[in-house]
């Protein structure tokens, strides 16, 4: 479903770490509406799961996509780019027919 880079991984897992939700946490994937293209991508940690939450994990890092957005996030791949150009995550969704130029909005 979601793939997760190694960048990506090692990213969360240090946030986890400095968080210290490391035990039962997760990584909460969504779309919601809004942005300059449409549609906007939710990421956060969370440990409590919906009733409908789809559960998939990558390269050892549990992701939950809430039923809405699994069509919209089926073949995505979750990045980090860090540095002093990086930009965070950053999502590679080959569904998106188009992205806005900050990366965070799209549309299908």
């Amino acid at each position: 479903m979601i793939k997760v880079n190694d960048s990506a991984k090692f990213k969360i897992q240090e946030l986890l770490s400095k968080e210290g939700k490391e035990l039962n946490s997760f990584v909460r994937v969504g779309v919601k509406g809004g942005g300059c293209s449409g549609l906007m991508y939710n990421l956060e940690f969370d440990t409590e799961m919906k009733e409908e939450d789809k559960v998939f994990e990558d390269n050892q890092v549990k992701i939950v996509v809430d039923k809405k957005s699994v069509l919209y996030l089926a073949g995505t791949e979750l990045d980090f780019s860090g540095g002093l150009n990086g930009k965070g995550f950053n999502f590679i969704n080959p569904n998106a027919s188009r992205t806005c130029g900050c990366g965070e909005s799209f549309s299908i």
